[in-house]
């Protein structure tokens, strides 16, 4: 093989776009490897979410009405003590809902090691032309 100085324009060009095509479907398959990885992940945390919140269930109707016979041991009314305790429930509800949909936005799913990858081999790329 010439050395990079004897070698034709055509030849470099060539060569050039070849390596590109080779960089370019090694960069789809690191995207398709961690867009993978973040599927898995956000599988993952809905199973963990649907499976406790399953099991929690039965105890947690339990404990809300044992709250209720407390709060009425107090002299309040069963329907007061059933609000007071359902407004609770339901802002607790409320803040872990806003804490699952939060992990779950797309700016946690970003694959970022493949932007940072593309980015180097950008600057990498520009540098070898100049």
């Amino acid at each position: 093989m010439p050395s990079d100085a004897n070698r034709s324009v055509p030849d470099l060009l060539g060569d050039l776009l070849q390596q590109s095509s080779s960089l370019v479907r090694k960069e789809v398959q690191l995207v398709r490897a961690e867009v993978g990885e973040k599927v898995s992940q956000v599988g993952a945390a809905a199973a963990s979410i649907g499976v406790a919140a399953a099991l929690m269930m039965a105890g947690l109707v339990i404990l809300l009405q044992a709250v209720v016979a407390f709060l009425v041991t107090f002299g309040l009314s069963t329907a007061a003590a059933g609000a007071i305790v359902g407004v609770i429930v339901a802002v607790i509800a409320y803040i872990l809902l806003r804490a699952g949909i939060t992990k779950m936005k797309a700016a946690s799913l970003t694959p970022e090691r493949t932007i940072n990858q593309v980015s180097r081999d950008a600057t990498a790329a520009k540098e070898a032309v100049q």
